[in-house]
Parts: structure tokens; C-alpha cells; sequence
């Protein structure tokens, strides 16, 4: 039988125009993407800065604004709106942040003072800075005094030691004289303690902040405003805890001397007479200072207005 012939085969030329409809449709799916990502739910975004600024207000991070803010949050601000508030709050924080009496060291001439005050502190405590018992160094808030465990308390204990009185005398007698503002922090090592008067490191070291801010209140006669105390326990550490001398190291309370000096107003206001006698205190405060490291602390503040 003889066989058939097959005609020649003609291509299929149209076959780009399925590849450029997939093309389209992509390009298609992808402006849609774009354009709804771009869209912003004005409500939510209304009743976000209308709660974050309550927020800050109840802190007392920012004052209270006065750009009439919505209280009912079924009714959100505009987003218009928001953004104004916004924009009111950022130029008034910054402005107190420029102002504030605490803040971090600013103008050369108070870094000539804190430099001077370093020097002068260095002579007066030359004996236990031989010794090890103090140690003193310049960071970004200011000067920092390392009252160490070695030389003023006694291991697990709160209590400054006797023997070191006079070396404290020395230290308050030249800040008396300046009116800086101070933070006291507590550190310890991560050996853990557990004793009748202390069940952890966080105790130990806020104790003994406290109790430097009780003496320097009763004893050496220091405004409680210009005084906070913070207790950071063992996660602040300056050496290595592998060693028996960075142990010692870390086993101190920090006398750190912000940067910015009171503002007149603020001294003013510590005219008032000193107490007798102030309780120790015992409750804890989770609230830390704002131009100190964000770092894990329980504080516990002495009718000081913290600084960091």
C-alpha cells in the first residue's frame, strides 16, 4: 500500500503573544501590590499616636501638650492631624533635651570643670587609689568615682565600713562644693548570694546605692534632688568575672557625676533645711535613667529626679 505523504509543517508564530500576557498580568499584579501597600488606614494610625502620646504624658517622658488631642479613641484624630502633633512633640522634646539641666556633658567649660574636679579628686585620693580601693574614669555622661567592695563594704553586707569614712568625707567635701547632679549604681559580681538580709544580687546592689544616698543625705547634708540611685547587680560588669581581681573589679558602687551642673531655678529649690533622718529605703522602682546605658537595673529613687 503505498504510504501518504505529509504536507509541510507550518510554525505556530503567534506563540509570544501567551509569554506576553504572562508578562502583562504580572506587571499588572505587581502595581496592584504597590498601590495598596501605599494606602494608610488613617483610623489606626490616629489612634496609634494618640496612644503613644497618653502614654509618654503618664510617664512623664514629655510634658502635656497642649495641640488638643482627642480623648475619645472612637473618634480618632485625622492622620493630618497626627502628623502635626508629631511633629509639635519632636521639636518640643528636642528642646528640652538641648536645655535640661542633667543632660550629658555639653560646652567645653563644663568639661574643663569635671576635668579639673577629676584632678582634684585624683590628689585627694591618692592613698586608696594606690590601694585599689578606688578607681576613677571619664565616660560619656560624665566622671564616674569606683567606691570598690574591698575598701568599703564588707562581702554580702550593705554597710560602708568605718575604716573608710574619711575617704568618703573627702569625695563629698569636693562635690559639695560643685552642684552636679549624681547617680549612685550598685554592681556586683555573678557569684550568686543568698544570706538573711539578701536573697539576690539585685538586692545587694541596690542597697548599697541606697545606703551611699542615705549617708550622703544625713550625713554629709547633700539636697535629695540632686541624688538617684540605681542597683544593676551583675550585668554591668568593667572586667572579666574568670578572675579573682576582676571579680574585685566588678563588686563596686559608681558615684557617676552627670555631666550638666542645676540650673538656677533648681538650686533655688534646695535651700530647703536638711533632715535629721530619712528611712532606708525598701521598696523598688523598675525605672532607670535616661542618659545612662540602657542596661537591666532595679532603682530605687531618694526624692532625686533621676537623670539617664
Amino acid at each position: 500500500m503505498r504510504r501518504r505523504k505529509r504536507g509541510p509543517s507550518h510554525g505556530n508564530h503567534d506563540r509570544w503573544m501567551v509569554s506576553y500576557a504572562d508578562f502583562i498580568t504580572l506587571l499588572f499584579a505587581f502595581f496592584v501590590v504597590l498601590y495598596a501597600s501605599s494606602q494608610v488606614d488613617k483610623r489606626k494610625v490616629g489612634k496609634l499616636a494618640l496612644a503613644i502620646q497618653v502614654a509618654f504624658q503618664e510617664m512623664g517622658v514629655f510634658q502635656a501638650s497642649t495641640t488638643g488631642v482627642p480623648i475619645d479613641t472612637s473618634k480618632p484624630m485625622p492622620f493630618s492631624t497626627a502628623q502635626a502633633i508629631e511633629n509639635t512633640e519632636r521639636t518640643a522634646s528636642l528642646g528640652r533635651i538641648v536645655s535640661r539641666p542633667g543632660g550629658g556633658l555639653g560646652t567645653g567649660v563644663e568639661n574643663g570643670d569635671l576635668a579639673q574636679l577629676q584632678s582634684e579628686l585624683e590628689t585627694a585620693l591618692a592613698p586608696e587609689m594606690k590601694r585599689q580601693e578606688i578607681a576613677m574614669h571619664r565616660e560619656a555622661d560624665g566622671l564616674v568615682i569606683s567606691l570598690r567592695e574591698v575598701g568599703f563594704f564588707e562581702s554580702g553586707s550593705a554597710q560602708m565600713k568605718t575604716a573608710s569614712e574619711a575617704a568618703f568625707d573627702r569625695i563629698a567635701n569636693m562635690l559639695r562644693l560643685r552642684d552636679y547632679h549624681l547617680q549612685i549604681e550598685g554592681h556586683t559580681d555573678d557569684a550568686p548570694i543568698h544570706n538573711s538580709q539578701f536573697s539576690s544580687n539585685w538586692e545587694l546592689s541596690t542597697s548599697r546605692a541606697t545606703e551611699i544616698v542615705r549617708l550622703l543625705i544625713v550625713r554629709e547634708g547633700f539636697s535629695p534632688d540632686r541624688l538617684s540611685a540605681a542597683g544593676y547587680a551583675e550585668y554591668h560588669p568593667v572586667a572579666t568575672n574568670l578572675t579573682t581581681e576582676g571579680r574585685g573589679m566588678n563588686r563596686r558602687v559608681d558615684i557617676v557625676i552627670l555631666g550638666h551642673p542645676q540650673a538656677p531655678d533648681t538650686l533655688a529649690q534646695t535651700q530647703a533645711p536638711i533632715p535629721a533622718a530619712i528611712p532606708k529605703p525598701s521598696a523598688a522602682i523598675t525605672q532607670t535613667s535616661p542618659s545612662r546605658e540602657l542596661k537591666p537595673a532595679v532603682v530605687r529613687d531618694a526624692g532625686a529626679r533621676l537623670q539617664h
